[in-house]
This record gives structure tokens, C-alpha cells and sequence, in this order.
């Protein structure tokens, strides 16, 4: 039996795909339209036993930083489909069209500062 034939689990989403950025390196780029206030899904999951205390998923492992994002970070305590799981999931705020490449503002230095979830939640 093959695991992945069996799973409705895909790293990122059908609309989501990773490419060459303009930012940096590679980037999170939309495959078609998405629409202002789509969520995402999680980007990291909080996780004291992890390094840096979360683990980083697809989608918050490719999403460029930029000071004039299309999308944005709340943190949350819950999933409708995993369930009651500390997270950060991503939502964004403007249309994005297809070969966007999806951004998030957020604090570069935000592991080495004690006050980071605070700050990254007011800055959004």
C-alpha cells in the first residue's frame, strides 16, 4: 500500500504553486485567482519541542516578506479540520491574480524577540 494513492493531503493548496520570485530565491505564486479574504491555511504550527519552538509548513516556508503585502497572519488556536492546534494561518487581503506572487509583512527578526507574536499580530 502506498500512503500518498490514500491521502487527500496536498503541501499546498490547488490554487498555490512555488516559483521564482522577484523578492528573493523562490516565492509563494497564485496558479489562478484568488479572491480578497481567502484563507490560505496554515503557515506554521506552534511547537515547543521544535526548534524555534514551531514548525513551518509549505506555505509559510515560500511566502515573501514585503512592506506592501496582499496577504496577512492572524494566529489561531483552532482548525476545522485538525482541531484545537495552536497556528498562523495566512489570509489575503487583496485579489491576487494568477503569476501573483503572495506577500506578508512580518518581523525579520521575530524569533530573536520575546515580545515577536505580540508584535507580529499589531503589525498586520
Amino acid at each position: 500500500m502506498h500512503m500518498l494513492e490514500d491521502s487527500q493531503w496536498r503541501p499546498l493548496p490547488s490554487f498555490l504553486t512555488i516559483g521564482e520570485s522577484r523578492i528573493e530565491g523562490l516565492g509563494l505564486l497564485a496558479s489562478q485567482f484568488i479572491p480578497e479574504g481567502t484563507d490560505l491555511g496554515m503557515s506554521h504550527v506552534f511547537d515547543k519541542r521544535f526548534q524555534n519552538g514551531y514548525i513551518r509548513l509549505p506555505i509559510g516556508g515560500f511566502i515573501n516578506h514585503h512592506d506592501m503585502p496582499n496577504c496577512k497572519a492572524i494566529i489561531a488556536e483552532e482548525d476545522a479540520v485538525v482541531g484545537k492546534v495552536k497556528h498562523i494561518r495566512l489570509i489575503t487581503t487583496k485579489p491576487i491574480e494568477a503569476g501573483q506572487e503572495l506577500t506578508l509583512k512580518y518581523i525579520i527578526n521575530q524569533l530573536e524577540n520575546p515580545n515577536w507574536e505580540f508584535e507580529f499580530e499589531i503589525s498586520q
